[in-house]
């Protein structure tokens, strides 16, 4: 076995396993460990972090140590391990390269004609890569591609040990673009074979709830049609029926991903659209029930219920998703930006969300040449592309959310919510309200100085208000 063909057996087996292939860093360093390379090498040769390289790593022996069924695969013993097993005939090479486990191609095991003629031969190959464990279902289809996954350890750890404790609902929330999906994708195969089922759904297009239930039941029982509905719909409409009955008799992992769309605009936050209000008691249930299975949901802003619902020692979590420290300079290094020594000034003023990252360091390199230096020697805050994203987030406030988040822009040092300026025009109870809400859809910061709570905003996101209120006042009057 040469390394070419230890690198397709292994994108075989991945491939067979998570249902995807591996990417170029992955293979890079499969490559670098048959040839006996250091990490930091392979950092150097991919103009990557060795602690980056490193991490990639760790997932990717410990993948191999699971469809391999091995105690324990590693970099240092991954050529050794594959060659033993080619000795002992687990492993062989038929024809043009073509790997086999067994008497199963590995190359086969995804193809129409192999799914249909050889299903107990699918089996074999399971039982002998997964240790004997029970296959998972896994429906990913919904499901956005990978992007690049930056260091977020301790939020992995941090949800792996909720859904052992267990957890039965978490949310996972944060502004557009922080990384929410990307976190979760990498959190898959970590919990994996905890489940017996993994399903991916997005409500991009706010399905009602009973058309999302019949088909996340259609993906637990393997694309078999559901039964007809048959009980009273007072029951249908507390979201108690009838998936929770699936989600007893297996352990189910269901990840709802877009959880905003189904949000009413212009309220305030998490209060639901008209004919998706039965989407609450779903969550409440969901948590409150007795099942073995767990529910993630992925949104800009918290719905209501989670907050009567959670807490430290009961089924229901949130996670709200910060930006990136030094490990966002793994982005500037993918784009080419010079200067590393301003590259934490940069991250500082987008507050570490990867996209705005990514898309201010593109325009970084396309009108200054790669030069940080040169961007931040203008006086104002660039948005550019950004502005688009950040105006989809201000259609959603109300009125009243508008008037407080341009006070809260104007205002450099973070605000004391005791002092309400007069042209506000709200009570102190519509006041908290209207913060509670501007702190669940992530756009407000709280600060504690001398004892109290003092909120303020992101620099991007004053930049885009104070840009938009003299926009208004330009068009209220014009010269």
């Amino acid at each position: 076995m040469d390394v070419e063909e230890a690198l397709k057996f292994t994108d075989n087996l991945a491939l067979t396993t998570t249902g995807k292939h591996l990417d170029s860093l992955q293979k890079a360093i499969l490559r670098g460990a048959w040839n006996n390379q250091k990490y930091k090498e392979i950092a150097e040769d991919h103009n990557r972090s060795e602690k980056y390289v490193k991490e990639v790593g760790f997932k990717l022996w410990k993948l191999m140590s699971v469809a391999l069924g091995e105690e324990q695969v590693c970099k240092a013993n991954f050529r050794a391990k594959l060659e033993n097993l080619q000795a002992s005939n687990i492993v062989s090479l038929v024809g043009n390269g073509c790997i086999h486990i067994g008497n199963i191609s590995a190359e086969s095991l995804h193809s129409p004609e192999a799914s249909q003629s050889e299903p107990q031969d699918k089996d074999k190959f399971h039982e002998k890569t997964s240790n004997s464990e029970p296959k998972i279902h896994l429906d990913l289809g919904d499901a956005p591609e990978p992007n690049l996954f930056y260091n977020r350890t301790s939020e992995l750890t941090t949800l792996e040990n909720w859904i052992l404790s267990p957890t039965r609902l978490i949310t996972i929330l944060g502004l557009s673009g922080i990384g929410k999906t990307a976190l979760t994708l990498q959190l898959i195969p970590q919990i994996q074979h905890e489940f017996d089922r993994i399903i991916w759904r997005s409500l991009y297009n706010a399905p009602p709830l009973q058309t999302l239930q019949t088909d996340i039941i259609k993906s637990c029982r393997g694309g078999a049609p559901v039964p007809a509905l048959s009980v009273p719909e007072e029951r249908a409409t507390t979201g108690g029926w009838p998936l929770l009955e699936y989600l007893r008799s297996h352990r189910c992992l269901i990840i709802l991903d877009d959880i905003q769309t189904i949000f009413s605009s212009q309220q305030l936050a998490g209060n639901y659209q008209p004919g998706y209000e039965n989407y609450g008691p779903f969550f409440k249930q969901l948590t409150e029930s007795s099942h073995n299975s767990c529910l993630i949901l992925l949104s800009w802003e918290k719905p209501r219920e989670i907050a009567t619902l959670e807490g430290e020692n009961r089924p229901c979590k949130s996670l709200q998703l910060n930006g990136l420290g030094t490990e966002a300079q793994e982005i500037f290094r993918e784009k080419g930006l010079a200067e590393p020594e301003k590259w934490s000034e940069l991250i500082d003023l987008y507050r570490g969300n990867p996209l705005w990252l990514n898309i201010i360091s593109t325009m970084i390199q396309d009108l200054f040449g790669g030069s940080v230096s040169e961007f931040l020697s203008y006086d104002t805050l660039f948005l550019g592309d950004l502005e688009s994203l950040l105006e989809q987030q201000y259609d959603r406030l109300t009125a009243s959310e508008q008037q407080v988040i341009a006070w809260l822009a104007s205002t450099p040092e973070p605000a004391d919510i005791s002092k309400i300026p007069e042209n506000l025009q709200l009570s102190p109870p519509e006041l908290l309200k209207v913060i509670q809400s501007l702190g669940r859809r992530s756009l407000v910061e709280t600060v504690k100085q001398n004892g109290r709570s003092h909120f303020t905003i992101w620099p991007v996101i004053r930049e885009y208000i104070i840009n938009k209120t003299s926009i208004k006042k330009r068009s209220t009057y014009p010269d």
